[in-house]
This record gives structure tokens, C-alpha cells and sequence, in this order.
């Protein structure tokens, strides 16, 4: 059975309060000897603690004590042993963003969900979109654009009228935010290996920023997109409720 637990939790006083409790009810392990985090909060929060414990190769279950809470499970405080030795576990490997500004400053960030980028001015952005060298997209006219993993797939990309992609395809969903031309073309889908570029047309007249799970560069010139399997997220979610379950689910919603 799993006792040496190491809780999280976000600074909401929900949150707070939770693990309070919890660590008095069964112990808080410091995170260095744990054999499980348990992270309480929202989404948000859950990027934020499997970011902080990436190099630890610990499993993490989230339980909800923010809002959407797509990634956590429903909070329950009894039995929680029980329910991680009976979790299911899913890994997530995310992006890797290279950010170059309009100085030629390199800026790299990690990205669970999604990288994005947005246009920072009134006028639209323009992006010219090479997939492994090839030039792909002359000229894309719009708010941004994301390149999405699976797990990101029902946040800021499904927002974006970009599909939801199974946890286990090997697809990335590239997806226009808010196109103007070409004006009808909803974006692609780019298998797991690709490498994305995105180059900013007139970036000093038409600034555009970019974002990795809130890892923010603003001014971009350039910004380059791998997957990083080098890198394995653990995450852990109640029998029936993982996240290949929720993301169909998600679609008939």
C-alpha cells in the first residue's frame, strides 16, 4: 500500500485547507522520498507540479480543488491509499519550445498542453509555418496559432476549434487562432516527430508573443516546436476515469 505521500497544493484556501487535512490524516513525505505526489488545485496547478517534479520520475494524482479540473480527479478524503495503489497511469511527453525575439535572444520552455502564439498589437499576426524544413505556409493572417499535444488537445485548442486528439495517436494538432487567410483552413495534423517552425513576418510592426505553459516571450522572431520524449510525465487517475476515457468523453459533451 502507498504511505509515503507528498502533498501539493495550489495557494486558493480551498486547496490549502485540503491539504491540511489530508497531510494530518496520513503524513506528508518530504518530495525527495516520496513514492507519490498528490497535487491539489486546479489544471493550472497540476502544470505547474508536473513542471516542478519532472526530474523526479514520480507519478503525480491530482485531486480537484480549483475549477474545470480536467487533468485532477474528485476530491475525497478517504481511502487514499487505496485509490493510488488502484490508479491507472497515463505519460505525457511534451513540447519543447525554442523562442528566438526580434534581438536574437534564445528563451526555451516546456509545454504540457500547448505552445502558443499571439499577436501582441492591434494589427493580425503573419506566420509563415515550416514543418521539418519544408516550407508548408507562405503567409498564415490571424490572431496565432498552437501546436497542441493529445493532453492539451481539449484546452486553449479545442477552444480554437482544433480536434481533440486520442492520448495514444502520435499526433500533434497544429490549429489557427481566429484566421483571416487562408481564411477557411482550420489547421493540421503533424505526427508526434515533427518540427514546427513558426517565423514572424514584420514582427516589429505586427508583434506576436509567445507562450509555453505560461513560460511567456514576448516580441518573437522565430519559435521552434519538438515533442521531448526524453521527458515522461506520470499521471495518475482513478479506475475508468483516465485520460484516454475523458478525452472521449470530452467530444460527446
Amino acid at each position: 500500500m502507498t504511505t509515503a505521500i507528498a502533498f501539493l497544493a495550489s495557494e486558493a484556501p480551498l486547496a490549502q485547507e485540503a491539504r491540511d487535512r489530508l497531510a494530518a490524516r496520513y503524513g506528508d513525505t518530504p518530495i525527495d522520498e516520496a513514492e507519490v505526489v498528490v497535487a491539489l488545485g486546479g489544471d493550472g496547478f497540476m502544470l505547474t507540479t508536473l513542471h516542478a517534479t519532472e526530474e523526479l520520475d514520480l507519478p503525480v494524482y491530482g485531486m480537484n480543488r480549483g475549477t474545470v479540473g480536467f487533468l485532477m480527479n474528485g476530491y475525497a478524503e478517504e481511502n487514499l491509499p487505496d485509490r493510488l495503489d488502484a490508479a491507472e497511469e497515463a505519460i505525457i511527453n511534451p513540447l519543447r519550445m525554442l523562442a528566438t525575439d526580434v534581438q536574437g535572444i534564445e528563451y526555451e520552455g516546456l509545454a504540457i498542453n500547448e505552445v502558443s502564439l499571439l499577436r501582441a498589437g492591434p494589427q493580425a499576426a503573419k506566420l509563415r509555418i515550416v514543418v521539418d524544413g519544408k516550407l508548408r505556409m507562405e503567409e498564415l493572417v490571424c490572431d496565432g496559432a498552437l501546436l497542441a499535444t493529445p493532453a492539451g488537445s481539449t484546452a486553449y485548442n479545442y477552444s480554437a476549434f482544433g480536434p481533440i486528439l486520442p492520448i495514444g495517436a502520435g499526433v500533434l494538432a497544429l490549429t489557427a487562432i481566429a484566421p483571416f487567410r487562408p481564411r477557411r483552413w482550420r489547421g493540421a495534423l503533424l505526427p508526434k516527430r515533427a518540427r514546427v517552425t513558426f517565423e514572424v513576418i514584420d514582427p516589429e510592426r505586427r508583434p506576436v508573443m509567445a507562450d509555453a505553459d505560461s513560460r511567456s516571450v514576448d516580441r518573437v522572431a522565430k519559435v521552434e516546436i519538438e515533442s521531448a520524449p526524453e521527458i515522461a510525465h506520470r499521471i495518475l487517475f482513478d479506475p475508468g476515469h483516465g485520460l484516454e476515457e475523458r478525452l472521449i468523453r470530452e467530444q460527446f459533451a
